[in-house]
């Protein structure tokens, strides 16, 4: 298909130039480590975080105590074909802790950190912290409502042993943020309770696993999902298959990735609505500004119980 070759130059091109990114990444690190840069602010804990969403819970348990950069926080560019830069790389140099996803899904935030090693450094990667294994299909963890939890605990044991002297604040700020997740926690338990089975449509797994959790059955198939997400065009026979979902009204709520968007999948989304099945924009990426993570998963559920009981699209957040 034109269409496939298309989008696999475009992959491609962009894999190519972020190789050469890395490359000019890793001689500008050389710089970095001689001329002192390296050295973060005695002041503050500095933490990189590769996903905007892990960022916002670590400014949220160090507060005033940690200075926080997260790489990708656009919501309106594809996560999957980030491209480093030096800039990012100095920053990486420099901090005190690394979050990093894991699952294949960040991966230049190992490459970056083996190009200028500390040992003094603390990494935290969410993947090794499930205990979860390489084979991992869904690399969008934080939308699974055990994930932020384990985070925090990780988050105020490395803070605690990089700045002992606010230990106190930090065990604190995670029994806080863990409270203020019980709302979400609850709308899950109570949307389970009512409307457990409930059929869906995705084009990408992006928040699969809270419709696990909210019981919901996702009717498309994972080579389906998985093509999407890789940048593949999947099969005319699962395009029809997922087309089907709508036209013969099997599924309530199509939950479509907001941020990763082509010809495709807006042709998907047109055939949902053109059906009257509600649409639903799922981020990869914590929308900003206006929301931390607790407002953004609780906006997600709201909008995808929102389609299945009133009919209602929330494209956009």
């Amino acid at each position: 298909m034109i269409m496939k070759d298309r989008r696999t130059m475009f992959r491609l091109a962009r894999l190519t130039a972020g190789m050469v990114g890395l490359g000019s990444v890793l001689i500008a690190l050389g710089w970095v480590a001689s001329s002192g840069l390296a050295t973060a602010s005695p002041s503050t804990v500095a933490v990189v975080a590769g996903e905007n969403e892990y960022g916002n819970v670590a400014s949220q348990l160090g507060g005033k105590y940690v200075s926080v950069y997260s790489v990708d926080s656009n919501p309106n560019t594809d996560p999957h074909t980030y491209e480093a830069t030096p800039s990012v790389g100095q920053k990486i140099a420099k901090a005190n802790l690394l979050i990093e996803n894991g699952v294949g899904y960040d991966t230049f935030m190992g490459s970056l950190a083996s190009a200028s090693p500390n040992s003094s450094r603390k990494v935290i990667n969410v993947q090794h912290l499930l205990d979860l294994p390489n084979s991992t299909a869904n690399p969008h963890l934080w939308y699974d409502p055990t994930t932020m939890p384990a985070v925090a605990k990780a988050l105020a044991s490395d803070l605690s042993a990089l700045d002992p002297a606010h230990a106190a604040t930090f065990r604190a700020n995670e029994t806080k943020f863990v409270v203020s997740l019980q709302p979400w926690l609850n709308a899950i338990a109570a949307f389970r309770a009512k409307y457990a089975g409930t059929r869906a449509a995705t084009t990408e797994p992006v928040a699969d696993y809270l419709l696990t959790a909210m019981g919901i059955k996702n009717l498309t198939p994972w080579q389906f999902q998985a093509d999407i997400m890789n940048g593949t065009d999947p099969t005319p026979q699962d395009v029809s298959l997922e087309e089907g979902f709508f036209t013969k009204h099997q599924v309530k709520v199509f939950c479509y990735n907001q941020q990763v968007t082509d010809p495709l999948t807006d042709s998907i989304r047109q055939a949902a609505l053109a059906t009257r099945v509600p649409v639903v924009g799922v981020y990869e990426t914590m929308p900003v500004p206006g929301y931390d993570y607790q407002s953004w998963m609780m906006a997600e559920l709201n909008a995808i119980e929102k389609a299945i009981t009133t009919g209602a699209s929330t494209q956009h957040l």
